[in-house]
């Protein structure tokens, strides 16, 4: 069983056979074409295609959720800028809107079952509704939940829309990922910058295991997690309950707005010699949050069974 990955970007693309070499994702090649050059008549045999694939989060969250390598599922998440706050609003306009040319391929190959993401500022652009449109018009039914990484304990936001399509069963309309909101009300607390306590400096605060160091100052002083927080002496700096399981060993830096942001461990700092820098955040901050796709399609599977 083989997938087929997409990915225009040579840096993601290399990471991509990383992983797939590593058995971390399905076994597939890689296509660096625009996918616009993707004719339906290339992707025959393959079980799986991932489209703007980036570095591979969908098959391993696929694979997490336990998705049979021989059912077949195509991913995509489109590019987000023309509808993300981050970029410039463009839309429906912007070249990056790549919609149209994922619509002309499942159109054509009609596949089974379809998961995407999107940044949840395109629901005000319009995006969902167009694309639930076009799938609806082909015979699929549509379902889809607004999560963040936080819904599944992550220490930071990251609102995406998850949606999922199938054209072998009805009822998806109504589905609201009522099992990954249940998560979501266990970790709302659980916030992607947790506004602290001012202790008087500015600058490389981290954490580390169980402490925080102020390396800013050349001080020794030492944030200490407890059950409700980060403390120093009696007061709570910052909530924890995010640091646990998957996230616990993320690096935290404070910033000048008096926040602080989690960061994977080793990624900081960004200077002169640390290895492919640029490269890995650009691949990170591109990638879905695998353990939030996970629970969409988990969650996805639930209802499955009640509909087919």
């Amino acid at each position: 069983m083989l997938a087929y990955y997409n990915e225009i970007d040579p840096f993601k693309a290399e990471w991509l056979r990383q992983l797939i070499s590593a058995g971390n994702i399905a076994n597939g090649v890689v296509d660096e074409r625009s996918i616009a050059d993707v004719k339906p008549s290339e992707l025959t045999g393959y079980t799986q295609c991932h489209f703007f694939a980036g570095i591979g989060a969908w098959s391993y969250a696929l694979r997490q959720a336990g998705w049979p390598y021989d059912r077949p599922v195509w991913t995509g998440s489109c590019p987000c800028p023309s509808f993300s706050s981050a970029g410039k609003g463009k839309g429906f306009s912007d070249p990056r809107h790549l919609w149209p040319e994922l619509e002309r391929l499942i159109r054509e190959c009609k596949p089974d079952t379809i998961f995407g993401e999107q940044v949840a500022t395109a629901i005000g652009h319009g995006w969902f509704d167009l694309i639930s449109t076009d799938l609806e018009n082909q015979d699929y039914t549509v379902g889809s939940c607004v999560l963040g990484a936080h819904s599944v304990g992550a220490p930071h936001i990251r609102q995406r829309l998850y949606f999922v399509a199938n054209n072998k069963c009805t009822g998806l309309e109504g589905y609201t990922g009522t099992g990954i909101q249940k998560q979501h009300a266990v970790f709302t607390s659980s916030v992607s910058t947790c506004t602290l306590a001012d202790n008087g400096t500015i600058g490389r605060e981290r954490r580390k295991g169980s402490e925080i160091g102020n390396e800013s100052d050349g001080t020794d002083a030492k944030w200490i997690e407890s059950d409700s927080g980060l403390i120093s002496g009696s007061e709570i700096i910052g909530p924890t309950n995010s640091l646990k399981g998957f996230w616990r060993n993320a690096d935290w830096i404070g910033c000048r707005d008096g926040k602080w942001r989690p960061v994977e461990p080793g990624t900081f700092p960004l200077a002169h010699g640390s290895s492919c820098r640029v490269g890995r955040l650009r691949g990170y901050g591109d990638a879905i949050v695998a353990p939030t796709a996970q629970a969409f399609i988990e969650s996805y599977l639930e209802v499955e069974k009640d509909l087919i």
